[in-house]
């Protein structure tokens, strides 16, 4: 099971920024290097939990995991140099005493460890950094998400305005994210630019809705194409028209197949299909004449 930066430190996902820094403080307190000469397994509990700091005590980086919903999700985007990026262990150690390096034995000796001991490598502070990503909402007609488009858009970076030209791929749907490489904030001291990621969602369509893969159409008959039978002329969301028989004895809430006509297959998906819902249309008025008849009807049992 995925492990959780809230459940690490013992907040809730609620907790205010003074509150993940009482936590983490405490349990610093406890699991420190200082406190635990030698032991590997405080001092593995020391990483995960300043790795949890270190995201959620920056706003930024704390809305991203949000987003993303879970650690696995968030750590498969975000590298150990963008969780650590602008992060200063001893800030909070000084407070407390420390000066953030411990003594740990190895082998019978006893040597210095370090926070760049512990997380590998040199300080993150001053590492090449990825650049910020960037979040964008976008709504997209109903036949861009089935057939692709291509967009622009325009975003502020960095304080100022760029348009960001992108492709839309065919079958995405609503809820979906698009990922952008390098189109995010460039990078402050060398590193790669951040990635821009696109929310995608559906505007409403005046005739046709989506459900997965499938297209949903509604049409209306009379009572007497559904006692009867008759043929419709129903469109497709490509724009073409095509026949469909509706069988006698149809009834409301009906659904008519249209086979392949819904979102194409992709290399993730099988084609969809298009659907036409049955409505079936009872008159609020009649005229004499038909009044008769369906009393006429209705004394044969009809």
């Amino acid at each position: 099971m995925a492990e959780d930066y809230y459940k690490i430190l013992g907040v809730n996902k609620n907790a205010s920024s003074d509150e993940i820094k009482k936590a983490y403080r405490k349990l610093a307190l406890k699991y420190h290097p200082d406190k635990n000469p030698g032991n590997k397994e405080a001092e593995e509990k020391f990483k995960k939990m300043s790795e949890a700091y270190a995201v959620l005590s920056d706003d930024q980086k704390r809305k991203n995991y949000d987003q993303f919903g879970s650690t696995d999700s968030f750590k498969q985007r975000f590298s150990q140099e963008d969780i650590f990026r602008g992060f200063d262990v001893n800030e909070i150690f000084r407070d407390l005493g420390f000066n953030f390096r411990g003594n740990v034995r190895q082998g019978g000796f006893s040597r210095t460890v370090s926070f760049e001991d512990l997380f590998g490598g040199q300080s993150y502070s001053h590492r090449p950094q990825k650049g910020e990503d960037l979040f964008y909402n976008i709504s997209i007609s109903l036949e861009e998400s089935v057939f692709g488009a291509e967009k622009k858009i325009m975003i502020k970076k960095s304080g100022r305005a760029e348009e960001i030209q992108f492709k839309i791929p065919k079958g995405i749907n609503s809820g979906k994210r698009l990922r952008l490489a390098g189109k995010g904030e460039i990078s402050l001291n060398g590193g790669t630019s951040g990635d821009l990621y696109l929310n995608i969602s559906l505007l409403p369509h005046p005739i046709f809705a989506r459900d997965g893969n499938d297209i949903y159409i509604n049409r209306s008959i009379t009572y007497s194409q559904a006692t009867l039978g008759t043929v419709l002329d129903v469109p497709a969301l490509d724009g073409s028209i095509k026949r469909i028989k509706v069988p006698p004895g149809t009834q409301g809430n009906t659904k008519i197949r249209m086979k392949g006509l819904g979102v194409p297959a992709t290399r993730q998906s099988v084609a969809g299909d298009q659907f036409v819902k049955i409505n079936i249309d009872v008159p609020r008025q009649l005229s004499g004449k038909q009044t008769t008849l369906i009393k006429e009807l209705a004394e044969t049992g009809l």
